[in-house]
């Protein structure tokens, strides 16, 4: 790729990027819409159809699709190094501010009032999780496929325990098997406007060239292979069985599983960390998740927060502190290294996606898959926010968790439905949500023994 001449500077990048890796509240959907809205339609540095592609495409990938589309844009100004200066600047902030939130989380979480704190919090996070629920299933759910596939996709976990790659695998064969006459109305929008930014005039006009020789691509694919997966060998040489080589082989797995976001990933991430290795319990799950809402940044930095948790309280002979900074460090560098891989090596192919409609169809599936995977993410929330004890009962092939009646928390199930009222009625904004859940948190224990 060319580098680009009389068009949007490096240094112009690098401050545009900058301001949004620290504005992009608001998850995936707000964090696309903010890039929009000052890429195409403040700064015309790409045009509308352009932009959609570039979308699309990163909808297909596994990984945080707001920070690769990022990268991708980067690399459409200024090849390799736009890319990782657009993607790092779009994470940095926010892992920045996740860090210092989850030492503040680890050092005072027996505290009674930060304990106060999180169940508000932990309401509203249910609430919002809820809300992407509905907001997902009314964008995907458009053919009687689709509904099937999410049904499918919800027994399978919440019945089945099934392994969370073979849901989305299952979910993509069934797309590309079924074609876009089942799965047409789960896609996504292929918008093709006449509208051209400063990239699209400089790639007509050869100034940018997007095109890559087979050779040139497998040698990207060695090098960012290498950078992703060289520290995770060495880590399972030097420190086989430890909580680095845990952490290390696990989340780069669910690097390549997390089609559909930090909430789909989340019931794969929970299984594991908090049933399997007792990393950390459901309720501080819940904790991270609403640390990563109120920051900026992908909300898959939540996967930060368990990291860092896992390795202070696992890494023995060194300070939790500084265990929990490099268990945070790893699991940034491999949840995030794929994402670069995907961008640097399938971009220049990217532009012929709208051309295959087996794809999309695939996309749509797994689209519809994540519904049913954010559904069941959702009822092990509110098993957990709701009731005090839950117990797993075996009925054949079939784990249920099944709640004890008499732990149900009548608090909690009021500050919920007053949370989905807040989100779903009054459209409340996910920072404003969780600030004044903190606050009623906060205060509920005096207000209940007035």
């Amino acid at each position: 790729m060319q580098k680009m001449t009389g068009f949007p500077s490096f240094r112009a990048l690098l401050r545009t990027f900058a301001h949004i890796g620290c504005i992009n509240f608001g998850g995936p959907a707000g964090q696309i819409a903010l890039m929009h809205r000052i890429l195409v339609d403040e700064k015309k540095w790409i045009g509308e159809a352009r932009f959609l592609n570039a979308l699309n495409y990163c909808m297909l990938l596994p990984g945080p699709e707001a920070q690769q589309l990022s990268t991708y844009v980067g690399w459409l100004m200024h090849g390799w190094r736009g890319g990782l200066a657009a993607g790092l600047l779009f994470i940095l902030p926010g892992a920045l501010v996740m860090l210092l939130l989850s030492a503040l989380y680890a050092s005072f979480t027996d505290a009674a009032w930060l304990q106060a704190m999180f169940f508000g919090i932990k309401c509203a996070v249910l609430a919002i999780v809820v809300e992407a629920l509905l907001r997902i299933a009314r964008r995907a759910l458009k053919t009687e496929a689709t509904w099937a596939v999410a049904a499918a996709a919800f027994i399978a976990l919440f019945f089945f325990d099934a392994p969370f790659p073979l849901i989305i695998v299952a979910a993509a064969i069934a797309g590309l098997m079924g074609g876009a006459a089942m799965f047409s109305g789960g896609g996504h929008a292929k918008g093709q406007g006449p509208e051209k930014g400063l990239v699209d005039v400089a790639i007509e006009s050869g100034a940018i060239t997007t095109h890559r020789s087979a050779l040139s691509s497998l040698a990207t694919l060695g090098l960012w292979l290498t950078i992703w997966l060289a520290p995770v060998a060495l880590i399972a040489v030097l420190l086989p069985g430890s909580v680095w080589d845990e952490i290390a082989r696990f989340f780069s797995q669910t690097a390549i599983v997390t089609f559909g976001g930090a909430y789909a990933v989340l019931s794969h991430v929970a299984t594991h960390a908090v049933e399997t290795q007792s990393w950390l319990t459901a309720p501080e799950m819940l904790h991270g998740l609403a640390l990563a809402e109120t920051t900026p940044g992908p909300l898959i930095l939540v996967l930060q927060h368990v990291g860092f948790l896992a390795a202070a309280r696992e890494a023995a002979g060194m300070d939790p502190m500084l265990a929990g900074a490099l268990g945070a460090m790893l699991t940034l560098w491999v949840t995030f290294a794929p994402s670069f891989l995907f961008i640097f090596v399938g971009a220049p192919h990217a532009e012929t996606l709208h051309t295959r409609p087996r794809l999309s169809a695939a996309l749509a599936a797994i689209t519809a898959a994540v519904v049913g995977v954010i559904l069941n993410l959702s009822l092990w929330f509110a098993l957990h926010v709701l009731f005090g004890a839950l117990t797993a009962q075996t009925f054949g092939p079939v784990t249920v968790l099944v709640p004890d009646l008499s732990t149900l928390n009548i608090a909690a199930l009021g500050l919920t439905a007053a949370a989905l009222v807040a989100v779903l009625r009054f459209k409340a904004g996910v920072v404003t949500l969780i600030a004044a859940f903190a606050v009623i948190g906060l205060a509920l224990p005096w207000v209940m023994q007035a």
